[in-house]
């Protein structure tokens, strides 16, 4: 499914997350903030916590409108159910995942894109939202 992104102004100091399209990380979304409006549709974003090569400093990067999006509201769970759509944080960005199980406070997090399971602590998840025409949605349960 192809997410539809609303082209909205960005103005710098905005918080916001960076859809990756780089192979490995397709799908993810990583926090920046917008330095400034970079040509028509572009801006130059500084992330949190992404590093330059030498990891010396933030990466700094000019991504297209249609990558970037606002940091999503939060919304208080406190529990996740099966098959529930939401974003487990790792490697530094937050991944699209439904959860397959739990134990206790840890949920096992099941990623179509990448067929892996893994297990997280309640506290690097978060419900799932999408930014669909400017606003944000609760998708629908994903079938198992």
């Amino acid at each position: 499914m192809r997410l539809l992104h609303s082209t909205m102004a960005f103005f710098r100091g905005d918080e916001v997350e960076v859809c990756s399209k780089q192979d490995g990380f397709v799908g993810s979304y990583y926090a920046a903030t917008v330095i400034r409006k970079h040509g028509d549709n572009s801006y130059a974003v500084q992330y949190k916590n992404l590093l330059t090569d030498d990891e010396s400093m933030p990466l700094i990067e000019i991504v297209d409108a249609e990558e970037i999006r606002p940091v999503p509201p939060k919304v208080s769970a406190t529990g996740f159910a099966p098959r529930e759509v939401v974003d487990a944080f790792d490697n530094d960005g937050w991944w699209v995942g439904k959860i397959s199980g739990w134990k206790g406070s840890t949920y096992y997090v099941f990623f179509d894109k990448y067929g892996d399971e893994i297990a997280y602590p309640s506290s690097q998840l978060r419900a799932h939202l999408e930014w669909v025409g400017g606003k944000w949605f609760f998708p629908k349960k994903m079938a198992v």
